[in-house]
């Protein structure tokens, strides 16, 4: 399943999962996984993908999110968008995020 990511769209944390820092690293469980195999649902993100996340949850469109970090890490926003989607493309196959409507 391809999974089509619109810049122009807000995609937000779903409030069925859990965020938490651990030891400087940002994990996140979906609420419906608990007691499920954990290495299979915990995941987990580095200071880049929290970046995002935190992004995300101030419920910022796609584009305004990699211009956004295009200036926090002082990155050429064409890299920044990549790395978004791909991050996104695998945070929407877990269910950790969806489409604002």
């Amino acid at each position: 399943m391809t999974v089509e990511i619109d810049l122009n769209k807000t995609y937000v944390p779903s409030e069925d999962v859990v965020a938490r820092d651990v030891q400087g690293e940002l994990i996140l469980i979906p609420i419906s996984a608990v007691g499920s195999n954990e290495e299979e649902v915990i995941f987990s993100a580095n200071e880049t993908g929290r970046a995002v996340w935190d992004q995300l949850a101030q419920k910022k469109s796609l584009k305004a999110v990699v211009e956004e970090l295009s200036k926090e890490f002082s990155a050429p926003p064409d890299t920044i968008k990549q790395d978004v989607r791909s991050f996104l493309k695998e945070l929407l196959k877990r269910k950790i995020v969806h489409v604002l409507r």
